[in-house]
Parts: structure tokens; sequence; C-alpha cells
């Protein structure tokens, strides 16, 4: 046991793309908080929460920060988003 625990928060979407923008503005708001993983957020169909889609791409940058894009975006991976100075 590690003494960690994750808070399962489920939120109805019509379709994997809405519920992947749901999932990365409500990641976003919560960044502030340091308990936040958003390299570790993911949807799923209610049916079948085994089958986990990635919400944020999460990579490793240098410097240690992880890249804030969306999970798959094709431009380079980067550490702020653009527009928001100090992030």
């Amino acid at each position: 046991m590690t003494g960690r625990y994750v808070i399962h928060l489920p939120v109805r979407a019509p379709d994997l793309a809405r519920a992947k923008m749901l999932g990365r503005t409500a990641g976003r708001s919560l960044a502030f908080l340091a308990a936040v993983n958003l390299g570790g957020i993911t949807v799923s169909t209610e049916d079948n929460q085994c089958v986990r889609h990635w919400v944020f791409c999460d990579r490793k940058l240098d410097g240690g920060r992880r890249c804030v894009l969306r999970a798959d975006h094709e431009t380079p991976c980067t550490a702020r988003l653009p527009g928001r100075p100090g992030r």
C-alpha cells in the first residue's frame, strides 16, 4: 500500500474528443494544486473503463519539466502553453 489515493470523478461527454477536451480543461484549471498530476489524466467509455485514452502528452523535457500539450499533438513538445507566461 502506497498511502496514496486517487480520485475518480465520473463526468459525461458525448464523444471521445469532447471527453478529452473536458479532461484537459479540468486538469489545467486544477494545475495550481501540487497534488494534481496532469500526465495521469485519462478518459474512457463508461462501459469499458479498462480502455483509457491519454489526455496530455506528458513527455519528459530537458530540465525535468513535462509537455503540457494534448496527447496527440503534432507540434514540438513544450512545458508552457502558448500565451500563458510563467506557467
